[in-house]
């Protein structure tokens, strides 16, 4: 653990020059489409580490006074209450949730654009919402047989009935909450406008993963493809790019699958494409900022293997097709991955097969293994989550930090006033009462400062944590799996 592999400064420098190159080839303006998360990336930071969750964002703060934000949202997704799987949050409240984030930090959210629209209830009450919110807002309309129909795509008929949407700076980022929204789209559609006004603009295209200057198979690109199997992604080499280049890059199936059909889109609105492959319509500097290969490899490895948990769980509670668990022990297979390689599980495994209930393990940054059992007061989270602070703030490890007397009246709260059926601690409830003990215990303080040492940890749970736990460790940023199976038999398990 803390090992550096990643150059985050270098990184942000490459990656505002690399933008500022595109938005100068083009002429002065550029719609840049942004996959994946703006904030909080932690995946980027997990497979590279030493890369910020914050980095895109910074980077972008760097270029404030040029940028500005158009936050796109589908309105089939507004119309199915789509929800942000990470956040439990509707994609409708996410835009809401992002615009007061961009603006918290100094960033010009420009407006909101609702794609796929034809009408929907849900999607006009949206558009009064955001209005009523002084929210610029514009729709973009289903198009018939996109994107197959170039001819009617690019006309009055198509892009043309879309509402054009006001800018006023060089750099125009098209975010979402979320995949299938419209980025693309609402950058073409922009260009084909921008066009018709004489206006010089270009698109291009900002995904961190898969890095193209990586191999196919380095386990950073794996674990990219790992984090999509629900979106059925492949890595593959650019056949574009080495046909007009003679140099291997790498992709994923989308992007290579749909660039004939962009690029007859872009020299249909342009007269001529500027692009030869989808890999050129990228500007990720990413694969130059790795310094040490080998932990990045690592780490990715590390990754693949929580997602392969993450979706083993999700398979058993229904959430998820089996065809994604299989895909992700392919990869695992393939790059000579195993479960023995995350020290924690097995720690976990064995504790609970000694106690004969739930345990948990956890790694501290200095590699040692603490571990909890289920017992009468507490879960097995709670008591590995104490265990592991008294841990780190050099206390006996039988020392009480939260007296049973102050542990009894909130297990008689919870049963006979607010109906519970498990009397035992949830985590935010026992750091809850940590918190209160701190008041007077010397040490309960003292492992209450300890809370930030947890950020990066690992740790395994031998059945599927509740929500509530899971919630806290992702919030205290311990990078927690779970063996795929309930404590106990029964068809509903309270979140």
């Amino acid at each position: 653990m803390g090992k550096i592999g990643f150059d985050n400064d270098k990184y942000l420098k490459l990656q505002s020059e690399r933008i500022r190159e595109r938005i100068n080839e083009f002429g002065g303006k550029l719609y840049l489409e942004f996959g994946g998360k703006l904030f909080d990336d932690h995946h980027a930071s997990r497979v590279l580490p030493g890369f910020q969750p914050d980095s895109k964002v910074r980077m972008l703060l760097e270029m404030k006074e040029e940028a500005e934000i158009i936050l796109v949202i589908s309105a089939n997704d507004i119309e199915r209450s789509k929800r942000r799987g990470d956040l439990g949050i509707t994609y409708d409240e996410d835009v809401l949730r992002l615009i007061d984030a961009f603006r918290s930090i100094g960033l010009y959210v420009g407006s909101v654009c609702i794609t796929h629209y034809r009408g929907q209830p849900a999607a006009e009450q949206f558009q009064k919402r955001l209005e009523a919110l002084g929210v610029r807002t514009y729709l973009h309309y289903v198009i018939p047989d996109y994107p197959s129909n170039v001819p009617l795509i690019v006309s009055e008929e198509g892009f043309g009935r879309n509402e054009y949407i006001e800018t006023s700076r060089s750099l125009i980022v098209v975010t979402a909450p979320g995949p299938g929204s419209g980025k693309m789209a609402t950058c073409l559609s922009q260009l084909y406008h921008e066009h018709e006004r004489g206006i010089a603009a270009g698109y291009a295209k900002f995904e961190t993963f898969p890095i193209w200057n990586l191999p196919l198979m380095h386990p950073v690109n794996l674990a990219y493809e790992a984090a999509t199997a629900d979106l059925k992604d492949v890595n593959m080499i650019d056949p574009y790019h080495l046909e007009a280049y003679q140099e291997t890059a790498v992709n994923y199936n989308r992007d290579v699958e749909i660039f004939p059909v962009l690029n007859a889109i872009l020299e249909r609105i342009r007269g001529t494409s500027p692009y030869r492959s989808p890999t050129d319509m990228g500007v990720n500097m990413a694969g130059y900022c790795i310094t040490e290969d080998e932990v990045c490899r690592e780490a990715s490895r590390q990754e693949i293997i929580r997602r392969y948990y993450a979706t083993a769980c999700s398979v058993r509670q229904g959430l998820s097709d089996p065809t994604e668990l299989q895909k992700i022990e392919m990869l695992m297979k393939s790059a000579g991955i195993t479960v023995e390689e995350r020290p924690v599980i097995g720690a976990a495994l064995a504790r609970a097969e000694e106690t004969g209930g739930p345990a948990m393990a956890l790694e501290l940054p200095d590699g040692r293994v603490i571990t909890g059992k289920t017992t009468s007061l507490l879960g097995a989270a709670s008591a590995c989550l104490l265990n592991a602070l008294k841990a780190l703030a050099g206390i006996e490890k039988s020392t009480l930090l939260i007296a049973p007397n102050i542990i009894e009246p909130i297990q008689h709260l919870k049963v006979a006033h607010l109906g519970g059926n498990n009397p035992r601690l949830h985590t935010d409830e026992t750091l809850e009462a940590l918190s209160i003990c701190a008041v007077t215990d010397p040490n309960a303080e003292a492992a209450m400062e300890q809370l930030a040492a947890l950020r990066g940890c690992e740790a395994h749970v031998s059945v599927i944590l509740s929500r509530v736990d899971e919630n806290l460790f992702q919030k205290l940023g311990v990078n927690v799996t779970c063996e795929p199976r309930y404590q106990v038999k029964k068809l509903y398990h309270a979140k």
